[in-house]
């Protein structure tokens, strides 16, 4: 597909699609829970992986709770849902965590196991509009879809950005109708620090986690992180 289209209907899945949804997950949230379920219904995907970042190269300076941490609560998170699925691929590579290589890895697995590679990158309108500045970034839309969800008050970038940002690359771009969530996981760790409740903003199972682990007790700067 070059340049994108809006899409809303839920589609049939298709057989051997993986949704990539990465993230710092500092911590997992609701908001990223209903963007991955979106995706996978309206783009017809059979499982959503959600890729814990080891070393987050975007944010420099930026205290981040323990990968074990991340981990094992976007594990608590996704246990009710089967076609949610948790990789360390990230987490186990030494050095920044680059998307471009993460999708080459998932796909080299993917033809080492007889599949032709599916996968389609997740991300927020936000992210999305910073693509020029990532590593590589004309090497997403060759190794992968990409699917742009809508934040709240903030549309993602249309055809003739990409044309101008990305020019003679083809792009593969669908473009969500939703949700439009105002959910962010800087928010939410400042709600803890504040001693405040994050109750509908995290599933239950993450609070529980959270508290049993004392995290997030001491306010952290930052930018605001989806």
């Amino acid at each position: 597909m070059i340049g994108g289209s809006t899409v809303s209907a839920a589609a049939s899945s298709v057989a051997g699609s993986i949704g990539v949804m990465g993230g710092t997950f500092d911590p997992v949230h609701l908001g990223h829970l209903a963007v991955a379920e979106e995706a996978r219904e309206v783009l017809g995907l059979e499982c959503v992986l959600f890729i814990p970042a080891g070393v987050p190269p975007h944010k420099p300076g930026h205290e981040v709770v323990a990968a074990e941490h991340r981990v094992a609560m976007v594990e608590v998170a996704i246990a009710d849902n089967p076609a949610f699925r948790l990789s360390r691929i990230e987490i186990e590579r030494t050095g920044p965590s680059w998307t471009v290589d993460t999708l080459d890895r998932l796909a080299a697995d993917e033809h080492a196991a007889g599949r032709e590679p599916d996968l389609t990158l997740i991300l927020s309108a936000e992210t999305f509009r910073g693509l020029p500045g990532w590593h590589r970034p004309e090497r997403l839309f060759a190794a992968a879809r990409v699917a742009v969800v809508p934040r709240a008050g903030l549309e993602a970038p249309g055809d003739a950005w990409l044309a101008e940002q990305f020019p003679g690359v083809p792009t593969r771009v669908a473009r969500l109708d939703g949700p439009r969530l105002r959910i962010s996981s800087t928010e939410i760790r400042d709600r803890l620090a504040a001693g405040r409740s994050i109750r509908y903003l995290v599933p239950d199972a993450v609070a529980r986690y959270i508290g049993d682990h004392d995290l997030y007790r001491h306010r952290r700067g930052g930018r605001a992180d989806p």
